[in-house]
């Protein structure tokens, strides 16, 4: 029914296809409810259908210490049904109208979606209003899903060989900040968690003025504006409790993990620096989005061309960029070395092609970057459904609308020495981890 996204967004979102300046990049509007719910419209007529998304502005950062996996495991709650309209009744309603629903848990909010032929959207949205405001909680549902939780989370780390790995990394690279946690929760605080605390959680973010409702595809802003207050509009704000407060990073960090598990069949290299996010320092995410398109992004990159094509020295190699977050960002390079290839050889390799990289940037190298970053994702625009969910997640985290359609504009005013500098700061001034994972036995 629901599944865990560690959601994490690359310069995907950066990468706008506008290509006249000033133009809109989705054609979102906002209006806010006298709640405080912010409601945000994307406007697609090509077909009869509607994305329907609620994003509350509460994730796994949010939970109490030694409470993990509440989040989740309340995105498991919303299921069961409320005091007007049992779980089971919720599903078959929606099953047999044809409406597809799902929900996700992150670090930075939780988000439940369907998607629908318009003449369902009343229908959609009379029953999340509901469990907005009457979800209920049996002893009985939530000890059964308690249960399915745990046995997720024990499934996840089952099927995952290099699952402690990747646990341990983040608390290395995150230390105290939130970011460090599971979003699943570990066994033993799934098992600690009690009812108590999902109700705490609901009553406490689970509110109106913490939510954003996206309405993206065959609707006007007047008929959303009418549903919108006749669904949501009559539910009352409430006081929210109190939100994660993001510890800073020992900014002279840089560690190294090295781990050796007996069900990994190829090792691999991960290089991982704290990095701004549009949160921390949103004039930096914009040079750094294209650092990251240049210098790992496909086959064309100057990582992959390096230590790929030329050294032979990777089987594959690429970096990513997320800025998309409540706190801080981070930029990561990830590897499979070679065959003969010593990790610590690629990594001293790795270093040497970044290095180089930032020395020879020029202008052309930039322009030509950007231009592929602003010819892409023409399918993003014309799709009502994944609109919604780029416009939710960069909405979630603080962007506002007028953020969102100006992002293009702002990357391309993004010059060459912008890009060289944010580049040397990352590579030089940011908390760095690397984590070296081989199978166990290989010297």
């Amino acid at each position: 029914m629901a599944k865990i996204y560690n959601i994490i967004f690359t310069v995907l979102i950066i990468c706008f296809c506008i290509k006249d300046s000033n133009a809109k990049l989705f054609g979102a509007q906002s209006f806010k409810l006298d709640n405080g719910m912010e409601v945000i419209v994307i406007e697609n007529h090509k077909a009869p259908i509607i994305k329907h998304m609620i994003w509350y502005k509460a994730g796994a950062v949010d939970e109490k210490n030694g409470k993990g996996g509440t989040a989740h495991l309340l995105e498991h709650l919303m299921f069961r049904g409320t005091s007007k309209v049992s779980g089971k009744v919720f599903d078959e309603v929606l099953k047999q109208n044809g409406v597809i629903n799902n929900a996700f848990t992150s670090y930075d909010f939780t988000g439940y979606h369907h998607s629908a032929d318009i003449s369902k959207l009343e229908l959609i949205m009379a029953l999340e209003a509901d469990r907005m405001e009457n979800l209920e909680i049996s002893p009985e549902n939530f000890a059964l899903e308690r249960d399915i939780v745990y046995q997720e989370r024990k499934q996840v780390v089952d099927n995952n060989p290099a699952a402690p790995f990747s646990e341990s990394f983040r608390k290395v690279l995150w230390q105290e900040h939130p970011y460090s946690r599971s979003i699943s929760g570990t066994e033993d605080e799934i098992n600690s968690l009690e009812l108590k605390d999902v109700k705490d959680f609901y009553e406490g973010f689970y509110a109106p003025n913490n939510a954003i409702l996206i309405l993206s595809g065959d609707i006007d802003m007047n008929t959303a504006k009418i549903l919108a207050e006749k669904y949501y509009g009559r539910l009352k704000s409430r006081p929210l409790a109190t939100k994660a407060a993001f510890k800073p990073l020992k900014e002279n960090l840089s560690s190294k993990i090295k781990m050796s598990l007996p069900q990994i069949k190829t090792s691999r290299l991960i290089k991982t620096y704290i990095a701004p996010s549009y949160n921390t320092d949103k004039e930096e995410i914009y040079p750094l989005a294209v650092f990251s398109k240049y210098v790992g992004d496909g086959e064309t990159s100057e990582l992959y061309k390096e230590l790929v094509l030329k050294q032979k020295l990777a089987l594959t190699i690429s970096s990513s960029y997320d800025y998309a977050t409540r706190s801080y960002g981070k930029f990561s390079i990830s590897a499979l070395p070679a065959s003969g290839v010593k990790l610590e050889d690629l990594e001293v390799a790795i270093d040497k092609v970044l290095q180089k990289s930032v020395k020879e940037l020029n202008i052309d190298k930039v322009n030509k970057t950007k231009d592929k970053m602003l010819s892409g994702l023409v399918y993003l625009q014309d799709n009502p459904l994944e609109a919604a969910g780029t416009v939710g997640f960069m909405s979630a985290i603080g962007m506002s609308v007028d953020d969102i359609e100006k992002h293009a504009d702002n990357l391309r005013k993004v010059n060459y020495q912008a890009v060289k500098e944010s580049a040397q700061k990352l590579l030089s001034q940011t908390p760095v981890v690397t984590g070296i994972l081989s199978p166990k036995g290989e010297k």
